[in-house]
């Protein structure tokens, strides 16, 4: 990624995305088709990017049934295989902390279900052992309304930084004439909803000389 003349702040970041599970998500009430535009949009962003990215699923399989990640996440990462484990504090799971440190990245951008569980159970956890985290709400959700407005108020509380998926995209890559700016249009619009139209407007302008 190209940086700007002010380093933004989550340059040089990692991305973790937690639980984005079917059946998990039936659970939540939260707007899915919402959720799964924004979910799709910040993996391929991460993907064409080349940010580092670690997947997790909780109970997953080895019961009953199979919960898998969802495939707008798994279709972008392939190669990726998710982290599945039994607590819904992934951060105690040694093998979701060798991958995050496999990364080499101290700033975190954390998503998941729900946000007040496994999201923020991870979040404190990271924060609590020097990371320097950042959570996309609306890559996330909760049990309830409530519990998804008490879970993101405990994390900043506790020093955790808000952000949404378009604030992602803009900081990861500012400058509208950059290279890595161009990669992310057609990302911007299949999955930007307000974001779109702006990418639709600026494209206009370079083909109709403005």
């Amino acid at each position: 990624m190209t940086s700007s003349p002010t380093e933004l702040t989550i340059q040089n970041s990692a991305v973790v995305l937690i639980d984005h599970q079917p059946w998990v998500a039936s659970m939540l009430q939260i707007d899915g088709n919402a959720l799964l535009d924004n979910v799709a949009m910040l993996s391929r962003a991460a993907k064409l990017l080349e940010v580092p990215t670690v997947l997790t699923t909780v109970g997953a399989r080895g019961g009953a049934l199979a919960d898998p990640i969802f495939t707008q996440i798994s279709d972008v990462f392939p190669d990726v295989t998710p982290i599945d484990r039994t607590t819904t504090a992934a951060w105690s799971d040694p093998n979701v902390k060798a991958a995050v440190e496999a990364t080499g990245r101290r700033k975190l951008i954390m998503a998941g279900l729900s946000t007040e569980v496994c999201l923020a159970q991870t979040v404190l956890g990271a924060l609590k052992d020097g990371y320097e985290v950042y959570f996309a709400s609306d890559c996330s959700g909760g049990i309830t309304i409530e519990g998804h407005e008490d879970g993101k108020a405990r994390m900043i509380q506790a020093g955790a930084v808000p952000i949404n998926v378009s604030v992602v995209i803009s900081e990861w890559a500012p400058d509208y004439t950059s290279p890595e700016r161009t990669i992310l249009t057609d990302v911007m619009l299949r999955h930007g909803g307000p974001i779109s139209l702006a990418a639709q407007y600026v494209l206009a302008q370079g083909k109709d000389g403005g």
